[in-house]
């Protein structure tokens, strides 16, 4: 009996340490698998914040980037509506320019139609009253004003026109003949010597030279405390430049070069007398 207890307890014990140390070594390649699996946790976890980080600095160049490129456009859209703005405004004014020269042309030919017709019904009226021989002289007399009057009028719409529709006068006689039609005021000018500023109605003149040859000039013209220079213009070419205040322009044409010495006048609208100041600007 004692000895086949033995035997059973000593089987028992004998396979129980080899079980323990199997657990042990499961227990330990655990812990050493979990610590590995850790580690590398870790490391992932590393790298991932790394590359979070390097795709946020990333992402932050970029969007500054865009936004350098963002405020670069609007600059760029704003200049450009500054200049839409600018070439705007120089097209209404080249427009009004030319709205009030055609309005001028349209009155002056307006009037002197009218100047034509009251002219012509005078006369038949005249001779449709009086009917003595002395009345019937004094007619022809009138009659021969009259013809006098148109060819001298015929002879004014033979005269060149400005680009803004004006009367250009070539010599002293046509200028007389404008200052007929009452529109404008001319003050006739003769600057001799360089460099000598003349002053003439609204705007000083100041001969800078001439050549005779050619029929040209150049000069500086100061309007208002502004300075313009003309060079290398042609004689009976109008020179435009408005005054503070004013709507039409006035006109500087030289009719005449000589050695160091010009010759013309300046034609002032009547209307620019009653002008409320406003801005200046030459052409």
């Amino acid at each position: 009996m004692s000895e086949e207890r033995y035997v059973e307890t000593s089987s028992g014990s004998s396979w129980q340490l080899p079980a323990i140390i199997v657990l042990g070594l499961v227990a330990l390649g655990g812990l050493g698998f979990g610590w590995n699996a850790s580690s590398k946790l870790d490391s992932t976890q590393q790298a991932v914040a790394t590359q979070v980080k390097s795709m946020q600095q990333s992402v932050q160049q970029d969007m500054s980037s865009l936004k350098d490129r963002i405020a670069q456009d609007e600059k760029t859209n704003t200049d450009l509506q500054g200049d839409l703005t600018v070439v705007t405004k120089k097209l209404k004014i080249t427009q009004g320019q030319l709205k009030a020269a055609r309005t001028e042309a349209a009155k002056l030919n307006d009037e002197t139609s009218q100047k034509l017709t009251a002219l012509d019904t005078s006369v038949h009226t005249e001779l449709a009253t009086k009917a003595g021989t002395d009345d019937v002289k004094n007619v022809d007399t009138k009659v021969t004003a009259v013809s006098t009057d148109l060819n001298s009028t015929k002879e004014d719409l033979k005269m060149a026109r400005s680009e803004l529709g004006t009367l250009i006068a070539r010599n002293h006689d046509e200028i007389d003949q404008l200052r007929r039609l009452g529109e404008r005021d001319y003050i006739e000018f003769t600057v001799a010597g360089k460099n000598a500023p003349q002053k003439v109605g609204n705007v000083t003149v100041e001969l800078k030279g001439v050549n005779p040859k050619k029929n040209q000039y150049s000069l500086a013209m100061t309007v208002e405390d502004k300075r313009f220079e003309k060079k290398n213009r042609a004689i009976n070419e109008p020179i435009f430049f408005y005054t503070s205040g004013t709507h039409i322009a006035e006109e500087l044409v030289i009719n005449k070069v000589g050695k160091n010495e010009i010759k013309g006048y300046v034609s002032i609208p009547k209307a620019n007398a009653q002008a409320q100041p406003a801005s200046t600007s030459g052409k």
